[in-house]
């Protein structure tokens, strides 16, 4: 073991008698599930299904729903595979549950801390892991490796600010990433990343997030909203985090001169934030309306505080902003909507999604915008223009139509893995 990776494993050793007090503030904050918050701790009342078991484990909402079809097309043909999908979030935790099938279960990742580490290792004794992304836990990889369980990274991203940091560290990358038996590259920058840091002959394949299928929809919701709305323009900012409310509602009242049925519709990242959102909106002189309670989108502001109706939203809206990227959050999926035939807009700040920002962009199916002005601008203009509208639509469905052989490719590089499955090394 490195010396950083020692200094690491010794302070979250001797931060261990805290993790109660650092939990009971996440619960007071709503960011734990009170009824589950021991698996935080590695304690669960769950049974380890028999057979073998493979452990995928992705951060939030957007790695879970990535890697669903990769984890389904895991099981195909393997009928005594179970899968065990770790998260850190609330959020998905309530997503997963109405998403896993019989052949999946759900628990809260651990935190890195050494004892809740061995508890969760101990008792679902995981015959392979996939991590997702970016969930580079050193005491989580550490433990997974000592006990022989091939791990495969997919999907990885190395954002800049750490890459910097895992580059102050050259040792410590080294031996975490050498832990990985595959390495799989979100795109050819994270490849380069990799590669630099240590990795073991990493690849690019595609983004994961390509093979996404079209997201979901309620159809009676989805009746019930298109008839509420009739025919008024309809725009949606998908996924806001603070400070793009108020900017949204400075583009609303703006548009409204020339369309003064307009509704925007304003999806915030953490439902948990819909009322605040709604009454800062309200205190700025908008007529708001909330979701989640129970309102209809009568008025000029909607705000879907509702979690997983985003596949609803982008069918009802005609055109799509995607949230994160006009504050340094690095923005949000974009393919979602592109999927679904929408135009999309976005700001400048697309960091975690650069990659398939700039292909639809590139494809002429987004636009970037730097700021409230200049978001009115090109709304004004794709409201006012169905041509326009359609094309950038059509452009965004081709854009995305090459996904599935992505999902191909990631299948064949973990050919080996899942061969050590089904070939019997799995615990009986």
């Amino acid at each position: 073991m490195t010396p950083a990776l020692s200094l690491y494993r010794s302070a979250t050793w001797a931060a261990t008698p805290l993790a109660g007090a650092y939990l009971r503030r996440r619960l007071a904050a709503g960011k734990e599930d009170p009824e589950r918050f021991a698996e935080r701790l590695g304690v669960t009342n769950r049974a380890r299904p028999t057979g073998p078991l493979l452990w995928a484990h992705a951060a939030s909402v957007g790695e879970a729903l990535s890697v669903l079809p990769l984890l389904e097309r895991c099981r195909a043909g393997r009928a005594r595979l179970h899968v065990l999908i770790t998260t850190g979030t609330v959020n998905s935790a309530r997503l997963l549950a109405a998403r896993l099938d019989a052949g999946m279960t759900h628990q809260f990742v651990p935190f890195d801390l050494p004892v809740a580490v061995a508890r969760f290792l101990d008792h679902w004794q995981p015959d392979a892991a996939i991590v997702v992304e970016s969930e580079l836990w050193p005491n989580l990889l550490a433990a997974t490796r000592r006990r022989g369980i091939p791990m495969a990274l997919v999907n990885g991203r190395m954002s800049e600010r750490s890459f910097s940091r895992w580059r102050a560290m050259p040792a410590a990358a080294r031996t975490l990433l050498g832990g990985f038996t595959v390495v799989l590259a979100q795109s050819p920058r994270d490849k380069k990343r990799f590669e630099r840091l240590g990795a073991r002959d990493p690849l690019w394949v595609g983004d994961l997030k390509d093979a996404s299928p079209p997201l979901a929809a309620d159809l009676a919701a989805l009746g019930a909203l298109r008839r509420a709305i009739g025919d008024r323009p309809a725009w949606v900012a998908a996924s806001t985090h603070p400070g793009e409310e108020a900017l949204c509602g400075a583009v609303h009242r703006r548009l409204t001169a020339r369309y003064p049925t307009l509704l925007t519709i304003i999806v915030p990242r953490h439902p948990e934030r819909g009322r605040a959102v709604a009454e800062s909106l309200a205190a700025d002189g908008h007529e708001v309306a909330r979701r989640c309670a129970g309102e209809e989108p009568s008025r000029g502001i909607y705000v879907a505080d509702t979690l997983g109706e985003l596949g609803v939203l982008f069918r009802l809206a005609e055109v799509a902003f995607i949230g994160g990227s006009l504050v340094s959050h690095g923005g949000h999926n974009p393919l979602e909507p592109a999927r679904l035939g929408r135009p999309i807009l976005l700001g400048p700040h697309m960091a975690n999604f650069s990659a398939a920002a700039g292909r639809l962009v590139a494809a002429g199916a987004a636009q970037e915008v730097g700021g409230a002005e200049a978001l009115a601008d090109a709304l004004d203009r794709l409201l006012g223009d169905a041509g326009l509208r359609a094309r950038r639509g059509e452009a965004a469905l081709a854009a995305t139509a090459a996904g599935e052989r992505v999902l191909d490719r990631v299948i064949e590089a973990l050919r080996p893995m899942l061969a050590h499955l089904s070939a019997g090394h799995a615990r009986p």
